[in-house]
Parts: structure tokens; C-alpha cells; sequence
């Protein structure tokens, strides 16, 4: 009796998912089998050892590109990747077919083996929200976040490239296959409303000038830590999560002012190994665009 029991109540609980699953359509692409990007990190000396094997992109501006970067790689910071859209929302990134295109001219496809690092600090966690718009886009080979950044790279005393390099680059053809599951829209937002768990990655300065209802703030600057900012552990961001009372047994959402900051968080959490998560790409921008709040 008790082992009927026991089925009854899963039999029910089913039925209530998929009774919620209906009535939030937009929840169902938190639960989507939409195929997973290949994320993981790898050690600067890894790295260093194996250099041809990756097309390597530095997601700092390109001012600090410029000054000094790891030998071929590529720029690729936010501020030259996102504009302000039709509606006045700024910090968007470009459409799919765009961001492709430049991907191409760079050598890069959906199945070349790609690094990226930053430094968090001046790139505003713009490594993150490079892997973000990757796995995004739909990037199938590997996608790898250099552990510690730019500074792990130095660390080492490891070779760097002053000014801009004269290499040869054969143009590829960048074939989208969007993952839309990845982001979430304002009105995707208020449609769901306590269905999920937002979380303001903003400044503490930021969040008392206004935040988006009903969301709990965690700077993203918890999402790393060290002289190198290398990303916390899982069970560091576990018990991050825990302190500030999110569960996971709602969808996360992250956000800040324009997807950036949002899209390291994002990344940490994805790699933690967490339930899936989206990045607000629009961020408080967007929400105060639309909502005129």
C-alpha cells in the first residue's frame, strides 16, 4: 500500500509540472532539450602549450588588446558587439546573422575550438558574456574561458603581443544555430513573474537606484575571487546562492544593466553545474525602456 502511495504522489507531482509547463509556455524552454554548448575552462599553461589548437579571443577593450595580449589572439570586446536597438535599449547584441559574419572573418565557425579570456575588472565580465553570446549563437566545438584570465597569463610570465598582428586569416562561414533558451525578453519577464528567481548582479550603489521587482541582489563581483578572479567553485557559488535564499527549484534568471555582468554570472552558474539558467540580455535598461519604470 504504502509503495501505491508512493507512486500516487509522484503520479501527482508529474501532473502539476506539466499543468505549470502549459500554463507558462516561455517556463518549458528552462526544462528545453535544446542541445548544450561545450563549455569548460582551461589552465594558462595548458593553454600555452597547445596554442594552435584554439582561435583565441580577448574580451577586454581593445585599448588593453592593443597594449599587450596573448600572441594571436583576437579581439572581441562587448562594447564593438552590441549597439543601441530600434527601440532605444542599449548594450544589444547584434543579430545572429551579424555576429556570425564577424565571427567568419575571423576564422572562426560553429566547430572551431574557442578561448576566451578577460580580466573581469576592466571587461565588466565580458569573457562570460563572450562564452554567453557563443553558446548562444550555438557553438558547437569546445568553448573555453581561460582560468584567471589575463592575469594567471602574466602570472606565469607567459608570451604577450604588443599592438596589432599581421596574420593571415582564412574567412570561414559561421552557420547559426540559436539557442534561444539562453536569454529571456522584459515581457518573458512579467509574463512569468514569481515562476522564477531573478537575481540583480548590479553594483549595491546600482540596486538602491532602482531594480527590477521582486529580484534579489548579488553583486557579480561575488562570482569571483582571488588575485587572478578566477570563477568561484561550484560549492562556493552553492553556498553564495544559499546565503542570499536562492533555491533551486525555481528558474534562475541574471541580470544587469545590459547583459555583461549578467553573462559572467551566467557562465559561473553554468559551469558550477547548476540547473540551467538565462541571462537577461536586455538587462535593467530594457526593463526600464519597456516598462517605463
Amino acid at each position: 500500500m504504502q509503495g501505491i502511495a508512493m507512486v500516487s504522489s509522484l503520479g501527482k507531482a508529474v501532473r502539476i509540472l506539466v499543468t505549470i509547463i502549459l500554463a507558462f509556455p516561455t517556463l518549458a524552454a528552462f526544462v528545453s532539450t535544446a542541445r548544450a554548448a561545450d563549455l569548460g575552462v582551461i589552465e594558462a599553461g595548458t593553454l600555452n602549450s597547445n596554442l594552435s589548437a584554439w582561435v583565441i579571443l580577448d574580451a577586454r577593450p581593445k585599448a588593453d588588446w592593443l597594449k599587450g595580449h596573448i600572441p594571436g589572439a583576437k579581439s572581441f570586446s562587448w562594447e564593438d558587439y552590441t549597439r543601441t536597438d530600434a527601440r532605444g535599449v542599449p548594450y544589444k547584441i547584434w543579430p545572429p546573422a551579424e555576429l556570425a559574419k564577424a565571427l567568419g572573418e575571423m576564422g572562426i565557425d560553429e566547430n572551431t575550438p574557442v578561448v576566451i579570456y578577460g580580466d573581469a575588472d576592466k571587461s565588466w565580465g565580458g569573457e562570460g558574456w563572450g562564452c554567453w553570446a557563443l553558446a548562444w549563437l550555438g557553438h558547437k566545438s569546445p568553448l573555453r574561458l581561460l582560468s584567471g584570465g589575463i592575469q594567471a597569463w602574466r602570472n606565469q610570465n607567459l608570451p604577450l603581443h604588443e599592438g596589432a598582428e599581421k596574420i593571415s586569416v582564412r574567412h570561414k562561414r559561421y552557420t547559426p544555430a540559436l539557442q534561444p533558451q539562453l536569454d529571456i525578453t522584459t515581457p518573458e519577464l512579467i509574463r512569468l513573474g514569481s515562476a522564477i528567481t531573478l537575481i540583480d548582479t548590479r553594483s549595491t550603489m546600482e540596486w538602491l537606484m532602482g531594480k527590477i521587482p521582486g529580484a534579489i541582489h548579488i553583486s557579480w563581483e561575488k562570482f569571483y575571487t582571488g588575485k587572478e578572479h578566477r570563477i568561484i567553485s561550484a560549492s562556493a557559488l552553492k553556498a553564495l546562492l544559499q546565503k542570499h535564499g536562492v533555491t533551486l527549484n525555481r528558474p534562475v534568471v541574471y541580470y544587469c544593466t545590459g547583459g555583461i555582468r549578467s553573462g559572467y554570472t551566467w557562465l559561473a552558474h553554468t559551469l558550477a553545474g547548476l540547473p540551467p539558467s538565462k541571462n537577461h540580455e536586455g538587462g535593467y535598461d530594457e526593463w526600464k525602456k519597456l516598462t517605463g519604470k
